[in-house]
């Protein structure tokens, strides 16, 4: 049994990954200041005496005895980094700090759940962990996109420096149950619109593509990225290669939902890339053959249900 700490533990990834580890026997510690995360998505985890639920914001410092740390603390979606980007960026930088001089002290191992966003609007197609990206370092998305970065590197100087072992992963667009119905993402936006019978919103002209994993896929890659052995920091690229238009992801979800909405367009947010779609021949080759087996439909399919019942809860 390892002792794991989870920051962003009761966030949409970090609850899967929660729940993930305890099943696997694990004694797992939540950290979470309820931002953007929910005690609705860990309140069946917490009749486990090997779960522990903390509420603690990462800016501040945290001391605790664990073998491992996943770094998930963070808003992730453009309506809620945007909210207060100065507090977004200071729980990418200082959260990062904190749980870095966390791991050094007890000698844990630590992963920072890093985001394809790191490579801004990218000029290289797909992407691969060597581009160094196209961000613009003061426009409306940078206290993501550069908290991010930052956040990477630290954990390399920490690496470097103090010996930390430490691993990186970009994420890649990740949908599925848990999922915050108000935060922005396309996905959810689009099955809550389709669900309630309302217009189906694109930003620009919905030719712009992203890649879509299954939230599943994903906690299996970082469990995979954590136990690999030291002298693999990464940073790895964790997401699903197929690509989608907006307009293709939008007659999927309603043809899932079987729903009359209409698709509108509306004018495209400042600095949101064209392209996103990741290179994982690395993910494949260092993470005994990780790759993705959700594919969209089925994903879709849970995370429809998923939201279905949220609606009638909370209606």
């Amino acid at each position: 049994m390892k002792r794991i700490l989870v920051t962003g533990g009761a966030g949409f990834i970090g609850s899967h990954l929660c729940e993930r580890l305890l099943s696997e026997g694990n004694d797992v510690l939540c950290l979470d200041n309820y931002f953007t995360g929910s005690k609705a998505n860990i309140a069946h985890l917490l009749s486990n005496p090997f779960f522990e639920l903390v509420r603690h914001d990462v800016i501040a410092p945290f001391y605790a005895e664990v073998d491992e740390i996943y770094n998930l603390a963070c808003p992730a979606s453009p309506v809620h980094y945007q909210h207060n980007p100065i507090k977004t960026i200071k729980t990418s930088v200082m959260g990062a700090i904190n749980m870095l001089g966390l791991a050094k002290r007890i000698k844990a191992k630590i992963l920072q759940a890093s985001t394809s966003e790191v490579y801004g609007d990218p000029v290289v197609h797909p992407q691969p962990e060597e581009y160094w990206g196209n961000v613009n370092p003061i426009g409306i998305r940078s206290c993501y996109d550069e908290g991010k970065r930052c956040a990477e590197t630290l954990f390399m100087d920490y690496h470097r420096q103090n010996g930390v072992r430490v691993k990186v992963v970009r994420i890649f667009n990740t949908y599925g149950p848990r999922m915050n119905p108000n935060d922005g993402r396309v996905v959810s936006n689009f099955i809550v619109q389709a669900l309630r019978g309302e217009d189906i919103t694109i930003y620009g002209n919905g030719l712009q593509t992203r890649s879509f994993q299954y939230v599943d896929d994903l906690v299996e890659g970082l469990i995979r990225m954590m136990n690999t052995d030291e002298s693999v920091t990464g940073p790895v690229n964790i997401g699903n290669p197929n690509e989608f238009t907006m307009l293709e992801l939008a007659e999927k979800v309603l043809a899932q939902v079987g729903s009359a909405s209409k698709i509108v367009f509306r004018p495209l947010p400042s600095d949101d890339p064209r392209q996103r779609q990741p290179k994982i021949d690395k993910a494949h080759s260092l993470l005994s053959g990780w790759q993705p087996k959700v594919q969209l439909e089925d994903g879709l399919k849970k995370t429809v249900e998923y939201f279905r019942k949220q609606l009638t809860i909370n209606n």
